[in-house]
């Protein structure tokens, strides 16, 4: 993309499928099927956001982090959360050595925070204070150890796994470190065509097979490409609508979300909506954000944004159920 300022429109959006369809065909090597939690990752890594990974254990949310890290070419880093684990074992910490004088002077030691590619795994079993380590991290991409910053070079993604079905012992995390995520993707369990595929695959090896296609440097031009993808007023004003539907306590809200929504979505929804349906637009091979993106990309948006209530759970309806009946409300409204 070095010359990418002097290509029309058209050629800059093939050129931004093309490396998109490499990516998904090197990671169709290590990874069976997943397609969509795989085209939500790649909008999320593109937009600059983080993801949250909800599945049970053996479903490749590891598997996909570490090919996503061949593939995209970045140093990547695995961090298992435990509750004995201190917020000095992820960020880093001061440390006292001699210098080549055998003075005693004080060094950063940097922890496996600082990678482009970060796998949080279990993030749920570290205690709320080291939690805490990863909020400025995902938000600020800089850790502050002593009073002193240290950047984190860009591009800089956080992947976090938590598991469903294992709730002793964890630690639910909080709406704010929530917040920091732009999307929650649900890993569901493999079909059985796709089990079948996945045992003939580790039968020959275990290691991830997939090359390098692209890297750091044609991510943030990726980026910057997106950014500019232009979105008329009139979508921009549909997704802040439905983030504002979400909130049981406005007025204008619609019934479904005053009879099952306990509290409703941050700004940073309507922020992660615009800037993540610009990247899938670019996928979908147009050069405008559409009603169809951001409808596609309310669900891993609002789904840990926003909490339903025991009227919706009594009722036997999920999250991305209500957020269904809020999608049609919100249009009908427009």
């Amino acid at each position: 993309m070095s010359n990418v300022e002097n290509m029309n429109e058209l050629d800059k959006v093939q050129m931004f499928s093309q490396k998109v369809e490499r990516v998904k065909s090197e990671l169709a090597k290590d990874v069976v099927g997943q397609a969509d939690i795989i085209n939500n990752v790649i909008i999320a890594i593109v937009a600059g956001g983080n993801v949250l990974l909800e599945g049970i254990p053996g479903v490749g949310k590891t598997r996909l982090v570490r090919s996503l890290g061949r593939v995209l070419s970045l140093p990547f880093s695995r961090i298992q959360f435990t509750p004995d684990l201190m917020p000095s074992d992820v960020t880093g910490t001061n440390i006292v050595e001699k210098d080549e004088n055998g003075r005693l002077v004080t060094s950063f030691k940097k922890g496996p925070i600082f990678a482009n590619l970060v796998l949080a795994d279990e993030i749920n079993r570290a205690t709320p204070k080291t939690q805490s380590a990863m909020l400025e991290v995902m938000q600020e991409h800089k850790v502050t150890v002593s009073n002193q910053s240290y950047k984190i070079e860009e591009p800089f993604f956080v992947l976090a796994t938590e598991n469903p079905i294992e709730q002793d012992g964890t630690y639910p995390l909080p709406e704010a470190q929530m917040d920091r995520f732009m999307f929650k993707l649900m890993v569901n369990f493999p079909s059985d065509e796709e089990l079948v595929s996945i045992v003939k695959m580790t039968q020959i090896t275990m290691q991830e097979t997939a090359e390098p296609v692209i890297n750091g440097e044609e991510i943030l031009e990726m980026r910057s490409l997106a950014s500019k993808v232009p979105v008329v007023d009139e979508i921009i004003l549909y997704a802040v609508n439905l983030v504002s539907n979400t909130h049981p306590e406005l007025q204008a809200s619609p019934a479904s979300s005053k009879k099952y929504v306990k509290y409703g979505a941050s700004p940073r929804a309507a922020q992660g909506l615009i800037t993540a349906a610009k990247v899938r637009a670019l996928m979908c091979g147009r050069y405008n954000v559409a009603y169809e993106d951001i409808d596609a990309l309310a669900y891993p948006v609002l789904r840990h944004r926003m909490k339903i209530n025991y009227t919706a759970i009594n009722e036997k309806l999920g999250v991305d159920d209500v957020i269904s009946m809020i999608i049609k409300e919100t249009k009908k409204g427009n």
